[in-house]
């Protein structure tokens, strides 16, 4: 019990503890709120350009304080300094990628580099008036906090924070389709700016607390870790801010308990905290990729199925498809799962196909025998067709299959003389090719009557001893063979 006390309970009596924990976390919310926009308008080298760019804006501000009023470490003086940077920076960024055929990524690795080397370049040779520590501008101090920075970055994360949420809307669709939010009359452009300082006053008000690695980190890595969990904006963005509060607070207990610098806890905390996510997120997670692949079904096994099935024109037991299927028992069970949640066969011990499954069935015939019959027209020996025209036909597009038979005339049978099925290339077919039809809805697309059926019709078709008929708003009309065969249909999802 008095471990779990000097574990846990200890660090909260300390005062450096609860600054660290209340400071860390407004800047840690901000981030990650801010981060999710960042990552989905893939700029997160940005952050890292602002944060090594504003060394020159924190030179200056101190050079200049120092030697027009002699005052040292002016921390006002250093925000503004830092602030014009980071805008000079976010300009000649979008200047040197609009003016020429640099892009904005080599643009920004250009411009943030020359900044940030003008101002180590600033405080080397100013040494003897800026004492600045830059290995504290790098690291930062978060155990270390002082009141004027609470202050400030309590300030900008309101700010940013209502910014954000007064322009959520504008902010989401520029995000997702810059192109059609400009077509719709949206200035993308000022968004783009207005958000690039959003970012811009948020790194540079947490720079000092937390140091140029770790507000890059807490703007990416727990916006980042969310990302893994939705696909909801508002809930990736709640999600980003919890995480940030997680890392700071498991950041600080780890500074406690391993004695470690407090920047570097945080920001090993949110990395663990993302690959943890990364592994078990339950839907783009590792092991749920793992786990789909695992039960993933090759579409080739699918059509066997079918086609064997169809072929048997009778129920059939899965024992009796794995004598036609050659494949894996789980495989073969996965196969069936995914055929019966799609609706192409019904049944649970005893499988058959739907109508659905038939009309598919017909499709795959059709391919299997314009293929044999291509491969014939191409001089392929009658001995083989069967066998590569088996391959061939999981190469199956409506469309494409439509175009070959086309090529060929039309013909209306394969090199053996049997008949190649009336499948579209729309989807639709001629009725009297399924067996065993049911009496379902279907939509006609097709039909040669002048009874009152046309294309676009939803009927319900009957076939009994005594003909066909259809059924229209409750009307029965009963069909000729030749107004049957006229007719393609194609049934309803």
């Amino acid at each position: 019990m008095d471990t779990l006390y000097t574990l846990f309970i200890d660090p909260l009596t300390k005062i450096y503890f609860l600054k660290a924990l209340a400071g860390g976390s407004i800047v840690a919310v901000v981030c990650a709120v801010t981060g999710c926009l960042v990552i989905l308008q893939r700029m997160a080298f940005l952050g890292d350009a602002l944060s090594h760019a504003m060394i020159a804006g924190v030179g200056a501000g101190y050079l200049f304080m120092k030697l027009v009023f002699g005052v040292e470490a002016a921390a006002g003086a250093m925000l503004v300094g830092s602030l014009i940077s980071a805008f000079i920076t976010v300009f000649m960024i979008g200047f040197v990628a609009k003016v020429s055929r640099i892009k904005e990524d080599a643009s920004i690795g250009i411009m943030y580099t020359g900044v940030f080397a003008a101002g180590v370049v600033l405080v080397s040779v100013f040494g003897k008036y800026i004492h600045i520590d830059l290995m504290h501008f790098i690291m930062g101090d978060i155990l270390g906090i002082s009141d004027f920075d609470m202050v400030v970055s309590a300030i900008v994360a309101a700010a940013v924070l209502s910014v954000i949420i007064l322009f959520f809307r504008y902010f989401k669709i520029t995000s997702f389709d810059p192109v059609m939010a400009a077509s719709i009359g949206i200035p993308v452009l000022l968004f783009k700016y207005v958000f690039t300082g959003c970012v811009s006053l948020i790194v540079v008000s947490a720079v000092s607390m937390v140091g140029v690695i770790l507000v890059v980190g807490l703007l990416i890595t727990p916006a980042a870790t969310a990302y893994l969990l939705t696909d909801r904006l508002e809930k990736m963005m709640a999600l980003a801010a919890l995480f940030g509060f997680t890392s700071i607070l498991g950041g600080l207990y780890l500074s406690v308990w391993l004695n470690s610098a407090g920047g570097g806890a945080v920001m090993l905390f949110a990395t663990l905290q993302f690959l943890a996510v990364l592994i078990f997120a339950p839907r783009y997670g590792l092991l749920a990729d793992w786990q789909r692949r695992r039960n993933m079904v090759p579409q080739t096994v699918i059509e066997d199925i079918i086609a064997s099935m169809y072929k048997s024109a009778k129920p059939v037991s899965e024992g009796d498809v794995a004598k036609y299927v050659q494949t894996k028992p789980k495989m073969l069970r996965n196969a069936m799962k995914s055929l019966t949640e799609e609706g192409l066969i019904s049944g649970s011990d005893i499988y058959e196909l739907t109508d659905r499954g038939r009309t598919e069935a017909m499709r795959l015939k059709k391919a299997h025998r314009v293929w044999e019959t291509y491969l014939h027209y191409m001089g392929v020996p009658d001995s083989e067709l069967h066998k590569k025209a088996h391959i061939l036909e999981h190469y199956n597009d409506l469309e494409s299959i439509d175009y070959i038979h086309g090529k060929m005339g039309y013909p209306e049978t394969d090199p053996h003389g049997a008949k190649i099925p009336p499948v579209y290339s729309d989807g639709s077919f001629c009725l009297t090719a399924v067996y065993g039809f049911s009496d379902k809805d279907v939509e006609i697309v097709s039909v040669e009557t002048d009874k009152g059926l046309e294309a676009g019709d939803v009927v319900r078709i009957t076939h009994t001893d005594g003909g066909w008929s259809a059924e229209k708003d409750g009307k029965r009309i009963p069909l000729t063979e030749a107004e049957v065969e006229s007719m393609t249909v194609r049934f309803l999802s």
